[in-house]
């Protein structure tokens, strides 16, 4: 019997996510929002007298501030600079909490649209708790296994008759 140590699950999780959620396409689109915001913010307000934004890696970080902490970066100056940036925190919160969510949804509703995966599992889950099942609680299983096994064994013959 085949039993995924925690460090597999994991792999398995973070594949899963990877390949089968919006997460990478969300992050990467949020990272290219971030710059062309910080561009924004830093253009507007690099001639500006008395802004708090003199280079573009302050630009940067202003952009992360600005989204990940509600309001409180440093505001710009100018009223396009002020634009630019309402704009990013409204865009990039909706985009990185939409991220989670999208992420979080589509991972739980995949075994939906693939039962049979969703089986395969159940039935490996319930296969490790073998030795806290009763006497009568085997025999059912082995009854239901027997099931299965005539079951694949009709499939094998329909498909060797079809070739």
């Amino acid at each position: 019997m085949r039993r995924l140590k925690p460090h597999a699950r994991l792999k398995l999780f973070i594949k899963d996510v990877f390949a089968y959620t919006p997460f990478t396409k969300m992050v990467a689109l949020l990272i290219f929002l971030w710059l062309v915001f910080s561009t924004g913010v830093y253009l507007a307000e690099r001639n500006v007298e008395g802004a708090a934004i003199h280079s573009y890696g302050e630009a940067l970080y202003w952009g992360v501030a600005a989204f990940s902490t509600a309001g409180i970066a440093d505001m710009p100056q100018s009223k396009v600079a002020q634009l630019i940036g309402g704009l990013w925190i409204v865009i990039g919160s909706v985009l990185f909490f939409g991220a989670i969510v999208a992420t979080v949804t589509t991972y739980f509703m995949r075994p939906l649209q693939r039962p049979h995966k969703k089986i395969i599992e159940t039935i490996e889950y319930n296969l490790e708790q073998l030795d806290d099942l009763s006497v009568d609680e085997l025999d059912l299983l082995k009854e239901t296994v027997d099931t299965l096994i005539v079951h694949v064994e009709k499939l094998k013959e329909k498909q060797a008759k079809k070739k």
